[in-house]
């Protein structure tokens, strides 16, 4: 039996797609609320079970009879208020999935990780698997996502096989317009500026891919990039503008822009009460130039990544479809 964590998100979802799609019969988390996505419905092989990663004693049975746990669930914010429940979800979590993962005899364990839990390169060069996170930034989702994969690490020593994942920015058509679905739906909407920074970007069948391909080598004690491409904001904006038939975003934002919008931003949130998506982190990153390495998952397992191109496309039409719906 497969077990996924976080099942109803984006990247657990098309992960436990093509699972089902090679024939294997798996087990998935979510929370009692949660949303299944429609891809998902009616699948024979699927069973659902209530746990939160939390609530150790609420995962146990889940791992009956379990060989192989993919773990994916986490929590995503960039608001320096929930920097506690980053930890919380995102370290304390990852660890009760470890104990388990140890104490249920899990043969293996791929652990979903981010590009966030590297470091800096060098001026120039590539960010690889060996630029480690070094605290300097105090990014709470950072943080906890390099002391998640601290935990895999102890589980490693502890005698269970494990394997970790940094995927870059996860794109793809059933994003909608959510997470990284929001950089295509400004676009759509006619916005007029671009970021000045570069990052990475992958398609989530691509990351779902290695993730299968990683559990079923003799691969484990390793972290592999997952990247397709390294992208200036512009040009993902421009490739979207195109897809959409709009014009593209044509005015640079300044950084003295981005400073001005997070801190006007979190003075309406005092006053609001709300949260918006501008913050000093979303700020800072939209004008950060950070290129990743693929070099070593392609070597290791000899993937051809998708062309983010063609997954622009992808995405484009998807909006465009369910806009009209």
């Amino acid at each position: 039996m497969i077990l996924v964590t976080g099942g109803t998100g984006f990247l657990g979802s098309e992960l436990i797609k093509q699972l089902l799609d090679g024939g294997e019969k798996v087990r998935a988390l979510k929370r009692e609320f949660s949303i299944v996505s429609a891809m998902l419905d009616g699948q024979p092989n699927l069973e659902w079970v209530h746990g939160d990663v939390l609530d150790y004693f609420s995962l146990e049975q889940a791992f009956d009879g379990v060989l192989q746990v993919y773990h994916c669930a986490g929590l995503i914010s960039l608001h320096a208020a929930d920097h506690k429940r980053l930890l919380e979800v995102n370290v304390s979590g990852t660890a009760n999935i470890v104990n388990l993962c140890i104490a249920k005899k899990v043969k293996k364990l791929v652990h979903v990780s981010s590009i966030v839990a590297l470091g800096e390169s060098k001026t120039g060069q590539l960010i690889t698997e060996e630029d480690s996170w070094t605290g300097d930034d105090n990014y709470g989702y950072s943080q906890s996502k390099y002391e998640g994969e601290m935990e895999v690490w102890r589980g490693t020593v502890e005698g269970i096989a494990a394997v970790i994942v940094n995927p870059s920015i996860i794109i793809g058509k059933n994003a909608g317009t959510a997470g990284s679905g929001q950089l295509f739906e400004i676009v759509r909407k006619g916005f007029r500026y671009y970021p000045s920074g570069t990052c990475g970007f992958v398609d989530v069948e691509d990351v779902a891919s290695v993730m299968i391909t990683l559990m079923n080598s003799d691969i484990e004690s390793e972290r592999f990039i997952v990247n397709s491409e390294n992208l200036s904001y512009r040009r993902l904006f421009e490739k979207a503008a195109e897809g959409f038939k709009v014009s593209p975003p044509s005015i640079k934002a300044q950084p003295w822009m981005f400073s001005l919008a997070w801190r006007a931003v979190k003075l309406l949130s005092l006053i609001t009460g709300k949260r918006y998506g501008i913050t000093k982190q979303t700020s800072t990153n939209a004008v950060a130039k950070q290129e990743f390495s693929n070099e070593k998952i392609r070597k290791a397992i000899g993937i051809e990544f998708k062309p983010i191109n063609k997954s622009i496309a992808e995405i484009c039409t998807a909006l465009k479809i369910n806009q009209s719906e």
